[in-house]
Protein backbone atom coordinates (compact mmCIF):
# COMPACT_ATOMS: atom_id res chain seq x y z
CA UNK A 1 0.00 0.00 0.00
CA UNK A 2 1.35 3.47 -0.79
CA UNK A 3 2.22 5.79 1.82
CA UNK A 4 0.45 9.25 1.83
CA UNK A 5 0.60 11.07 4.46
CA UNK A 6 -2.14 13.64 3.02
CA UNK A 7 -4.68 10.46 1.57
CA UNK A 8 -4.21 8.67 5.38
CA UNK A 9 -5.42 11.82 7.13
CA UNK A 10 -7.96 12.52 4.48
CA UNK A 11 -9.54 9.30 4.94
CA UNK A 12 -9.31 9.19 8.70
CA UNK A 13 -11.20 12.41 9.06
CA UNK A 14 -14.04 11.03 6.79
CA UNK A 15 -14.05 7.98 8.78
CA UNK A 16 -14.38 10.04 11.91
CA UNK A 17 -17.14 12.04 9.94
CA UNK A 18 -18.88 8.70 9.24
CA UNK A 19 -18.89 7.11 12.37
CA UNK A 20 -19.86 10.52 14.07
CA UNK A 21 -22.99 10.22 12.50
CA UNK A 22 -23.68 6.70 12.84
CA UNK A 23 -22.78 6.85 17.28
CA UNK A 24 -24.20 10.03 18.45
CA UNK A 25 -22.56 9.31 21.86
CA UNK A 26 -18.92 8.98 20.75
CA UNK A 27 -19.49 12.19 18.39
CA UNK A 28 -17.28 14.50 20.75
CA UNK A 29 -15.05 11.52 21.04
CA UNK A 30 -13.96 11.59 17.58
CA UNK A 31 -14.07 15.35 17.37
CA UNK A 32 -11.51 15.88 19.99
CA UNK A 33 -9.44 12.48 18.59
CA UNK A 34 -9.56 13.65 15.41
CA UNK A 35 -11.30 16.05 13.36
CA UNK A 36 -10.09 19.20 15.77
CA UNK A 37 -6.48 18.45 14.83
CA UNK A 38 -4.73 19.75 11.56
CA UNK A 39 -2.89 16.86 10.25
CA UNK A 40 -1.83 13.15 11.68
CA UNK A 41 0.84 13.45 13.92
CA UNK A 42 -1.05 16.49 15.61
CA UNK A 43 -3.67 13.92 16.56
CA UNK A 44 -1.45 11.14 17.27
CA UNK A 45 -0.22 12.84 20.05
CA UNK A 46 -3.21 14.70 21.08
CA UNK A 47 -4.30 10.57 21.29
CA UNK A 48 -0.86 9.63 23.22
CA UNK A 49 -0.93 12.19 25.87
CA UNK A 50 -4.54 11.58 26.61
CA UNK A 51 -3.64 7.80 27.19
CA UNK A 52 -0.27 8.40 29.54
CA UNK A 53 -0.88 11.70 30.85
CA UNK A 54 -1.20 10.91 35.00
CA UNK A 55 -1.54 12.97 38.12
CA UNK A 56 1.91 14.08 37.55
CA UNK A 57 2.25 14.83 34.33
CA UNK A 58 -0.67 16.75 32.75
CA UNK A 59 -2.09 16.07 29.16
CA UNK A 60 -1.07 19.71 27.96
CA UNK A 61 2.82 19.14 29.23
CA UNK A 62 2.97 15.52 27.00
CA UNK A 63 1.21 16.79 24.13
CA UNK A 64 3.76 19.59 23.91
CA UNK A 65 6.12 17.20 24.60
CA UNK A 66 5.37 15.35 21.52
CA UNK A 67 4.62 17.68 18.85
CA UNK A 68 7.83 18.95 19.70
CA UNK A 69 9.33 15.36 19.06
CA UNK A 70 7.38 15.25 15.77
CA UNK A 71 8.59 18.94 14.59
CA UNK A 72 11.54 17.66 15.18
CA UNK A 73 11.72 14.15 13.83
CA UNK A 74 9.81 13.84 11.11
CA UNK A 75 10.73 10.33 9.94
CA UNK A 76 9.10 9.04 13.61
CA UNK A 77 5.54 10.31 12.27
CA UNK A 78 6.55 8.58 8.71
CA UNK A 79 7.00 5.45 10.82
CA UNK A 80 4.05 5.46 12.71
CA UNK A 81 2.56 5.95 9.00
CA UNK A 82 3.63 2.75 8.21
CA UNK A 83 3.12 0.86 11.38
CA UNK A 84 -0.85 2.21 10.66
CA UNK A 85 -0.61 0.66 7.07
CA UNK A 86 0.71 -2.58 7.97
CA UNK A 87 -2.84 -3.07 10.50
CA UNK A 88 -4.57 -2.31 7.03
CA UNK A 89 -2.95 -4.66 5.50
CA UNK A 90 -2.17 -8.20 7.72
CA UNK A 91 -5.16 -7.47 10.50
CA UNK A 92 -8.19 -8.87 9.28
CA UNK A 93 -10.06 -7.28 12.14
CA UNK A 94 -8.87 -3.92 10.92
CA UNK A 95 -10.85 -2.29 8.39
CA UNK A 96 -10.31 1.28 8.98
CA UNK A 97 -7.82 3.57 9.31
CA UNK A 98 -9.29 5.23 12.46
CA UNK A 99 -9.34 1.55 14.19
CA UNK A 100 -5.81 1.58 15.15
CA UNK A 101 -5.31 5.23 15.87
CA UNK A 102 -7.94 5.18 18.54
CA UNK A 103 -8.45 1.04 19.90
CA UNK A 104 -5.39 -0.86 19.13
CA UNK A 105 -3.23 -1.05 22.11
CA UNK A 106 -0.60 -2.59 19.73
CA UNK A 107 -0.31 0.19 17.81
CA UNK A 108 -0.23 2.68 20.45
CA UNK A 109 2.29 1.04 22.55
CA UNK A 110 4.70 1.06 19.72
CA UNK A 111 4.19 4.74 18.85
CA UNK A 112 4.38 5.25 22.69
CA UNK A 113 8.00 3.75 22.60
CA UNK A 114 8.95 5.88 19.06
CA UNK A 115 8.71 8.69 21.51
CA UNK A 116 10.55 7.47 24.65
CA UNK A 117 12.95 6.34 22.51
CA UNK A 118 13.59 9.38 20.63
CA UNK A 119 13.54 10.97 24.63
CA UNK A 120 15.96 8.36 25.43
CA UNK A 121 18.58 9.20 22.63
CA UNK A 122 18.29 13.14 23.63
CA UNK A 123 19.63 11.68 26.87
CA UNK A 124 15.68 12.46 28.77
CA UNK A 125 16.45 8.86 30.24
CA UNK A 126 14.72 9.60 33.30
CA UNK A 127 11.53 11.20 31.48
CA UNK A 128 11.86 7.90 28.64
CA UNK A 129 11.32 5.58 31.61
CA UNK A 130 8.68 7.77 32.48
CA UNK A 131 6.75 6.80 29.61
CA UNK A 132 7.48 2.84 29.06
CA UNK A 133 6.43 3.03 32.71
CA UNK A 134 3.60 4.51 31.50
CA UNK A 135 2.98 2.72 28.42
CA UNK A 136 3.35 -0.75 30.26
CA UNK A 137 0.37 0.42 32.68
CA UNK A 138 -1.91 1.54 30.44
CA UNK A 139 -1.58 -1.11 27.30
CA UNK A 140 0.55 -3.83 28.98
CA UNK A 141 3.49 -3.80 26.92
CA UNK A 142 6.59 -3.20 28.13
CA UNK A 143 9.19 -1.75 25.50
CA UNK A 144 12.55 -0.50 27.28
CA UNK A 145 13.34 3.14 25.71
CA UNK A 146 16.61 1.88 24.44
CA UNK A 147 15.74 -0.85 22.47
CA UNK A 148 15.89 -0.26 18.29
CA UNK A 149 12.09 -0.50 16.47
CA UNK A 150 12.03 -0.43 12.50
CA UNK A 151 9.27 0.63 10.84
CA UNK A 152 6.00 -1.06 9.33
CA UNK A 153 5.59 -3.14 12.68
CA UNK A 154 2.23 -4.82 13.66
CA UNK A 155 2.06 -6.27 17.24
CA UNK A 156 -1.43 -8.53 17.37
CA UNK A 157 -3.33 -8.18 20.49
CA UNK A 158 0.11 -7.46 22.56
CA UNK A 159 -1.12 -7.89 25.43
CA UNK A 160 2.40 -9.43 27.48
CA UNK A 161 4.85 -8.18 24.74
CA UNK A 162 8.04 -7.52 26.28
CA UNK A 163 10.86 -6.27 24.48
CA UNK A 164 14.63 -5.83 26.00
CA UNK A 165 16.94 -2.94 26.17
CA UNK A 166 19.69 -4.24 23.97
CA UNK A 167 16.62 -5.80 21.34
CA UNK A 168 16.97 -4.66 17.51
CA UNK A 169 13.87 -5.15 15.80
CA UNK A 170 13.82 -4.67 12.13
CA UNK A 171 11.41 -3.48 9.20
CA UNK A 172 8.52 -5.26 8.49
CA UNK A 173 8.17 -7.44 11.74
CA UNK A 174 4.97 -8.72 13.00
CA UNK A 175 4.53 -10.38 16.77
CA UNK A 176 1.66 -11.58 18.82
CA UNK A 177 0.62 -11.02 22.11
CA UNK A 178 2.61 -12.67 25.21
CA UNK A 179 5.85 -12.16 23.05
CA UNK A 180 9.36 -11.86 25.13
CA UNK A 181 12.96 -10.67 23.92
CA UNK A 182 14.78 -11.12 26.48
CA UNK A 183 17.81 -11.38 28.16
CA UNK A 184 19.49 -14.63 29.48
CA UNK A 185 21.85 -14.29 32.01
CA UNK A 186 23.76 -11.45 34.37
CA UNK A 187 25.67 -10.44 31.45
CA UNK A 188 26.93 -6.70 30.25
CA UNK A 189 26.83 -5.40 26.71
CA UNK A 190 24.28 -6.95 23.80
CA UNK A 191 21.96 -9.54 25.74
CA UNK A 192 18.89 -9.63 23.65
CA UNK A 193 17.68 -10.72 20.61
CA UNK A 194 18.22 -8.87 16.75
CA UNK A 195 15.00 -9.79 14.66
CA UNK A 196 15.35 -9.28 10.81
CA UNK A 197 13.48 -8.03 8.56
CA UNK A 198 9.50 -9.68 7.66
CA UNK A 199 9.99 -12.08 10.66
CA UNK A 200 6.55 -13.21 12.35
CA UNK A 201 6.94 -14.20 15.95
CA UNK A 202 3.89 -15.94 16.89
CA UNK A 203 2.03 -16.32 20.02
CA UNK A 204 3.72 -16.61 23.65
CA UNK A 205 7.11 -16.95 21.67
CA UNK A 206 9.86 -16.34 24.43
CA UNK A 207 13.43 -15.23 22.83
CA UNK A 208 16.28 -15.19 24.85
CA UNK A 209 19.61 -14.05 24.99
CA UNK A 210 21.95 -12.15 22.49
CA UNK A 211 20.49 -14.25 19.41
CA UNK A 212 20.06 -13.04 15.65
CA UNK A 213 17.06 -13.94 14.02
CA UNK A 214 17.55 -14.10 10.03
CA UNK A 215 14.79 -12.31 7.25
CA UNK A 216 11.67 -13.58 6.75
CA UNK A 217 12.06 -16.39 9.63
CA UNK A 218 8.73 -17.71 11.41
CA UNK A 219 8.78 -18.52 14.76
CA UNK A 220 5.87 -20.85 15.73
CA UNK A 221 3.42 -20.36 18.93
CA UNK A 222 5.04 -21.08 22.31
CA UNK A 223 8.68 -21.83 20.86
CA UNK A 224 11.74 -21.25 23.34
CA UNK A 225 14.42 -19.74 21.29
CA UNK A 226 17.91 -20.13 22.20
CA UNK A 227 19.75 -19.80 19.27
CA UNK A 228 20.13 -17.42 16.13
CA UNK A 229 18.29 -18.82 12.76
CA UNK A 230 19.14 -18.21 9.23
CA UNK A 231 16.98 -16.18 6.68
CA UNK A 232 14.10 -17.90 6.31
CA UNK A 233 13.81 -20.90 8.78
CA UNK A 234 10.83 -21.96 10.64
CA UNK A 235 11.49 -23.21 14.45
CA UNK A 236 9.30 -24.63 16.58
CA UNK A 237 9.56 -26.33 20.07
CA UNK A 238 10.94 -25.34 23.33
CA UNK A 239 13.93 -25.57 22.73
CA UNK A 240 13.17 -24.21 19.29
CA UNK A 241 14.22 -26.13 16.09
CA UNK A 242 14.71 -25.68 13.08
CA UNK A 243 12.18 -27.57 10.67
CA UNK A 244 11.83 -26.32 7.28
CA UNK A 245 12.37 -22.96 5.14
CA UNK A 246 9.78 -20.45 4.20
CA UNK A 247 11.48 -19.55 0.84
CA UNK A 248 11.46 -16.26 -0.72
CA UNK A 249 8.24 -15.56 0.81
CA UNK A 250 7.98 -13.10 4.29
CA UNK A 251 5.61 -14.73 7.12
CA UNK A 252 5.10 -11.36 8.77
CA UNK A 253 2.59 -10.28 5.57
CA UNK A 254 0.32 -13.59 5.49
CA UNK A 255 0.74 -13.71 9.46
CA UNK A 256 0.19 -17.33 9.12
CA UNK A 257 0.81 -19.02 12.57
CA UNK A 258 0.54 -22.68 11.19
CA UNK A 259 3.61 -24.59 11.29
CA UNK A 260 3.65 -27.82 8.93
CA UNK A 261 5.57 -30.65 10.62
Amino acid sequence: MTLSIKNIWKSLCDEADELAASEPLLKSYYYCAVLQHDDFYQALAYQLSQKLASRYVDEQSLHQSFLNVYAQKPEIETHGLQDLLAYIDRDPACDTYLKPLLYFKGYLAIQSHRLAHEFWQQGRKLFALHLQSRSSKVFAVDIHPAAKLGAGLMFDHATGIVIGETAEVGNNVSMLHAVTLGGSGVVSGKRHPTIGEGVLISVGAKLLGAIDIGEGVKIGGGSVVLGSIPDGGTVVGVPARIIGSEGADLPAFSMDQYVRI
